[in-house]
């Protein structure tokens, strides 16, 4: 099941990966940030796919953050957060895999079919700068 076009290996199989576990260990800096509704931990240098955000390939774009990790230190506060900024370059926008919806109902003949792709874009984390 292919979820997007091959930029980079499924976040599935990149996560149990034991080199991606070894990469992440090297990061004192992480954010969790909010992105199309959905809620995902990222540190410099790693891809998400989100939902599809505006600007071409290579463009900057911002991710609002809702939570910080710098050397241990935890940060929560909105004031403080207000001030971190974390940057992500779009690398391309695709379409997600199909979702076949179906409707049947029984002895009547009634059947519909409906199908839906998501508009995505992966975007690759190329700073975490926490405002002082």
């Amino acid at each position: 099941m292919l979820l997007y076009s091959g930029c980079f290996p499924p976040p599935s199989k990149a996560r149990n990966s034991r080199t991606y576990q070894q990469d992440r260990q090297e990061f004192v800096v992480y954010a969790i940030v909010k992105a199309g509704g959905r809620q995902e931990k990222v540190a410099v240098g790693d891809r998400i796919v989100v939902d599809r955000v505006p600007g071409a390939p290579g463009s900057t774009y911002e991710l609002r953050a809702l939570l910080l990790v710098e050397d241990g230190k935890v940060t929560s506060d909105s004031a403080a957060l207000a001030k971190v900024k974390v940057t992500a370059e779009v690398l391309d926008h695709h379409r997600g895999v199909k979702i076949d919806i179906l409707k049947y109902k029984n002895k009547i003949g009634y059947r519909r079919r409906q199908g839906h792709r998501s508009e995505l874009t992966a975007v690759k984390v190329t700073d975490i700068a926490a405002g002082k």
